[in-house]
Protein backbone atom coordinates (compact mmCIF):
# COMPACT_ATOMS: atom_id res chain seq x y z
CA UNK A 1 0.00 0.00 0.00
CA UNK A 2 1.29 3.46 -0.90
CA UNK A 3 0.11 6.89 0.21
CA UNK A 4 1.18 9.72 -2.11
CA UNK A 5 3.75 7.44 -3.76
CA UNK A 6 5.46 6.37 -0.53
CA UNK A 7 5.08 3.05 1.25
CA UNK A 8 2.51 3.38 4.04
CA UNK A 9 3.16 2.21 7.57
CA UNK A 10 0.47 0.74 9.83
CA UNK A 11 -1.87 3.36 11.32
CA UNK A 12 -0.47 6.10 9.07
CA UNK A 13 -2.64 9.21 9.10
CA UNK A 14 -4.18 10.37 5.86
CA UNK A 15 -5.73 13.69 4.94
CA UNK A 16 -8.02 15.09 2.26
CA UNK A 17 -6.35 15.01 -1.16
CA UNK A 18 -4.05 12.07 -0.42
CA UNK A 19 -3.78 9.36 -3.08
CA UNK A 20 -3.87 5.80 -1.80
CA UNK A 21 -2.68 3.02 -4.12
CA UNK A 22 -2.98 -0.67 -3.28
CA UNK A 23 -3.25 -4.01 -5.04
CA UNK A 24 -6.23 -6.38 -4.81
CA UNK A 25 -6.35 -9.72 -6.64
CA UNK A 26 -3.54 -8.62 -8.95
CA UNK A 27 -5.18 -5.31 -9.91
CA UNK A 28 -4.10 -1.83 -8.79
CA UNK A 29 -6.63 0.43 -7.08
CA UNK A 30 -6.15 4.19 -6.86
CA UNK A 31 -8.26 6.18 -4.41
CA UNK A 32 -8.25 9.94 -3.79
CA UNK A 33 -9.42 10.87 -0.30
CA UNK A 34 -12.21 13.48 -0.31
CA UNK A 35 -13.20 13.33 3.35
CA UNK A 36 -11.65 11.88 6.52
CA UNK A 37 -13.99 9.82 8.68
CA UNK A 38 -13.45 9.92 12.45
CA UNK A 39 -15.21 6.66 13.29
CA UNK A 40 -16.06 3.35 11.69
CA UNK A 41 -18.98 3.45 9.28
CA UNK A 42 -20.70 1.12 6.87
CA UNK A 43 -19.53 0.54 3.31
CA UNK A 44 -22.13 2.81 1.62
CA UNK A 45 -21.05 5.78 3.75
CA UNK A 46 -17.35 4.93 3.43
CA UNK A 47 -17.64 5.01 -0.39
CA UNK A 48 -18.57 8.70 -0.18
CA UNK A 49 -15.21 9.49 1.45
CA UNK A 50 -13.07 8.76 -1.63
CA UNK A 51 -13.00 8.94 -5.41
CA UNK A 52 -12.02 5.71 -7.14
CA UNK A 53 -9.64 6.59 -10.01
CA UNK A 54 -8.60 2.99 -10.66
CA UNK A 55 -7.99 1.93 -14.25
CA UNK A 56 -10.69 -0.41 -15.55
CA UNK A 57 -10.06 -4.11 -15.10
CA UNK A 58 -9.41 -6.05 -18.29
CA UNK A 59 -12.22 -8.22 -19.57
CA UNK A 60 -11.91 -11.93 -18.80
CA UNK A 61 -12.25 -12.49 -22.54
CA UNK A 62 -8.94 -10.65 -23.10
CA UNK A 63 -6.96 -13.23 -21.13
CA UNK A 64 -5.58 -16.27 -22.95
CA UNK A 65 -7.66 -19.41 -22.90
CA UNK A 66 -6.64 -22.21 -20.56
CA UNK A 67 -5.02 -25.18 -22.23
CA UNK A 68 -6.68 -28.43 -21.23
CA UNK A 69 -5.14 -31.83 -21.88
CA UNK A 70 -6.93 -35.14 -21.57
CA UNK A 71 -6.13 -36.99 -18.38
CA UNK A 72 -3.62 -39.74 -19.05
CA UNK A 73 -2.46 -38.19 -22.33
CA UNK A 74 1.10 -38.16 -21.05
CA UNK A 75 3.80 -35.62 -21.68
CA UNK A 76 3.28 -33.42 -24.75
CA UNK A 77 5.54 -34.08 -27.72
CA UNK A 78 8.08 -31.54 -28.87
CA UNK A 79 5.72 -30.46 -31.67
CA UNK A 80 2.81 -30.07 -29.22
CA UNK A 81 5.00 -28.05 -26.83
CA UNK A 82 5.95 -25.68 -29.64
CA UNK A 83 2.29 -25.27 -30.58
CA UNK A 84 1.39 -24.57 -26.95
CA UNK A 85 4.20 -22.00 -26.67
CA UNK A 86 2.99 -20.27 -29.83
CA UNK A 87 -0.60 -20.29 -28.56
CA UNK A 88 0.39 -18.80 -25.20
CA UNK A 89 2.40 -16.05 -26.90
CA UNK A 90 5.73 -17.31 -25.66
CA UNK A 91 8.25 -19.54 -27.25
CA UNK A 92 11.39 -18.83 -29.19
CA UNK A 93 11.81 -17.45 -32.67
CA UNK A 94 14.04 -18.95 -35.33
CA UNK A 95 16.66 -16.21 -34.72
CA UNK A 96 16.91 -17.03 -30.99
CA UNK A 97 18.53 -20.45 -31.42
CA UNK A 98 22.03 -20.98 -30.05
Amino acid sequence: MRVNGETAKPAQHISVGDEVRYRVNGFDRLLTITRVLTKRVGAPIARTAYIDSSPPRPSPLDSPAAVIRDRGAGRPTKKERRQLDALMGGGRHQDDRH
